[in-house]
């Protein structure tokens, strides 16, 4: 039987950082697997779209891609998430999948980052080896997207959890709760004087360039200097981070393993 493992993330319209991120996933999964075929699909239209007018380059949506493992005659796949939170991209995936889930014998998908309370746990445990030393009046703020799905409370139960572990890290989000001017008056209050800001996305994209690094009034690290806390960028997705790939692979080894015992 033919297996193929779909490897789903928002994708990344930065070539260098699909690199450092996306691929160094997929390259990890793939040998977790290598009875499996490696294929990739992004859940971002509007990066498909980029890619496609700026580079010519087409990325299959996850519908697109599993179609096309069907028609190939792959029977048995492997989904895995590149995802952060539960949220809407995810759930869309898990959708579409059941549309087509009678084309194949079996078809199984992996969680995102962020799916149970050791995810948790091993998160902030792969984050320690990403962060810089920090002082007793220095923290790392880590900017997570946010979303408008209930997921977005994923963002502060992780906050919550550093707080309650003296973990010397806070999370935000951009479009959603906590919001930074929270973060900002705690870290004050704290007598915080100098923060290193670090993405929670899997990759350093224009949320990180723009929103978090830049120098335009509304960014992160202005907001910080505006108030006299000093902000060092630091443009590192998780996917460069080797324990946050190791927690992918877990997922999907998860998936994998529930399956047979399942089928058993």
């Amino acid at each position: 039987m033919k297996k193929a493992l779909l490897v789903v993330s928002f994708g990344t319209s930065y070539h260098d950082t699909c690199e450092k991120n996306i691929v160094a996933c997929e390259r990890e999964l793939a040998a977790s697997c290598p009875d499996r075929t490696l294929f990739r699909a992004f859940t971002s239209g509007m990066i498909i779209r980029k890619l496609k007018q700026r580079d010519n380059l087409h990325i299959d949506t996850p519908l697109q891609a599993l179609q096309k493992l069907a028609d190939a005659g792959y029977q048995d796949v492997a989904i895995q998430s590149l995802h952060i939170i539960n949220g809407d991209e995810y759930e869309k995936i898990v959708r579409e999948v059941q549309t087509l889930r009678p084309l194949f014998q079996r078809l199984v998908i992996g969680a995102p980052l962020l799916s149970s309370h050791d995810d948790y746990l091993h998160l902030m445990q792969a984050l320690s080896r990403q962060m810089p030393q920090v002082g007793p009046h220095e923290r790392v703020v880590f900017m997570g997207h946010g979303a408008s799905h209930h997921a977005f409370s994923a963002y502060a139960c992780l906050d919550h959890m550093m707080a309650a572990h003296r973990f010397p890290a806070r999370v935000g989000a951009v479009e959603s709760y906590p919001e930074i001017d929270l973060l900002i008056d705690g870290l004050r209050h704290e007598g915080v004087n100098a923060v290193h800001l670090m993405p929670l996305m899997l990759v350093a994209g224009d949320h990180a360039i723009n929103d978090m690094a830049s120098d335009d009034d509304d960014s992160w690290k202005t907001q910080f200097e505006r108030v006299g806390i000093a902000a060092t960028p630091w443009l590192q997705g998780l996917g460069e981070n080797a324990d946050v790939r190791a927690m992918f692979v877990r997922h999907l080894q998860q998936a994998l393993t529930q399956t047979l015992e399942a089928a058993a």
